[in-house]
């Protein structure tokens, strides 16, 4: 975790002087990766935004983690996969953030398939999550930003912290 903090400093002190276009404009493709931050595990995710309009995008995302937890004093290991859907509203037009910074907030939807060692006992579940996600991306230039995001309400909750390149 000190290690992505840092990186996340270094890079945002790297680009202070730089200028460039906030938000994914209409019929644009933005590429995002990173990691999570969550109770299970440090999650890895690859997804793409799409822009629909000036101040909204959709896209979808990619997940995978994989931890170990203990149950009654035995240890089992789990993963969960996953794939969302999500919509984001940039909150850039209506307000007075400086361009090279991109705020947005908006839902998703997702499906996610959780697997653990065959005698877990615990309870755990594949299933559809349903989730509200806010976040900011700040741009070193036309085509790369760091990004950051928290979200809650499903197995995709927690935060989450990656780069994002205009395609």
């Amino acid at each position: 975790m000190k290690k992505q903090f840092g990186l996340l400093t270094i890079l945002i002190l790297s680009g202070l002087n730089m200028q460039s276009q906030y938000a994914l404009p209409e019929k644009g493709k933005q590429l995002n990766a990173g990691v999570g931050l969550s109770t299970w595990g440090i999650p890895v995710f690859l997804g793409m935004d799409f822009g629909v309009d000036t101040d909204i995008s959709a896209g979808f995302e990619f997940s995978y983690r994989n931890f170990n937890q203990h149950y009654y004093g035995k240890k089992y290991s789990s993963s969960i996969l996953g794939f969302s859907g999500n919509g984001n509203y940039h909150l850039n037009g209506i307000t007075n953030i400086p361009t090279q910074y991109d705020v947005y907030a908006g839902l998703n939807v997702g499906f996610y398939v959780w697997n653990s060692s065959g005698d877990y006992p615990g309870s755990q579940s594949s299933g559809i999550g349903i989730g509200a996600q806010i976040g900011a991306r700040y741009y070193f230039n036309d085509k790369t930003a760091v990004n950051i995001e928290f979200g809650g309400g499903n197995a995709f909750s927690g935060g989450k912290i990656g780069l994002s390149f205009k395609l």
